[in-house]
């Protein structure tokens, strides 16, 4: 992501122009900087929350502190995602390892 040198906002790629979106300013590109920069291409899943029906929680951080209403069990997988504002604590999203029953806690 490349940033104009005039009033900081995002630039976007225009032919071989760097655009301000915002002033109009205009520069040459850096080939040589693109290489450097991170894409979406380039992430993996290892970071990505699921909190679909399907979802494969197994492997993921296991809360003991829990009770699943279905079973009892005092033990399920969760994942953290912020549903909220920033300045709110974040979400967590259960599934029971026993029986798969899904909940959310909040903090």
């Amino acid at each position: 992501m490349q940033f104009c040198d005039d009033c900081g906002s995002m630039m976007k790629a225009d032919g071989d122009r760097m655009v301000c979106s915002n002033c109009g300013a205009s520069s040459e590109r850096d080939r040589e900087a693109e290489s450097e920069f991170v894409t979406t291409e380039s992430q993996t899943d290892d970071d990505v929350i699921e909190s679909s029906e399907d979802a494969n929680f197994e492997g993921k951080p296991k809360a003991t502190d829990v009770v699943c209403d279905e079973c009892g069990t005092q033990e399920a997988w969760y994942t953290l995602k912020q549903t909220a504002s920033a300045d709110e604590p974040p979400t967590r999203f259960f599934k029971c390892t026993e029986c798969g029953h899904r909940w959310r806690g909040y903090n």
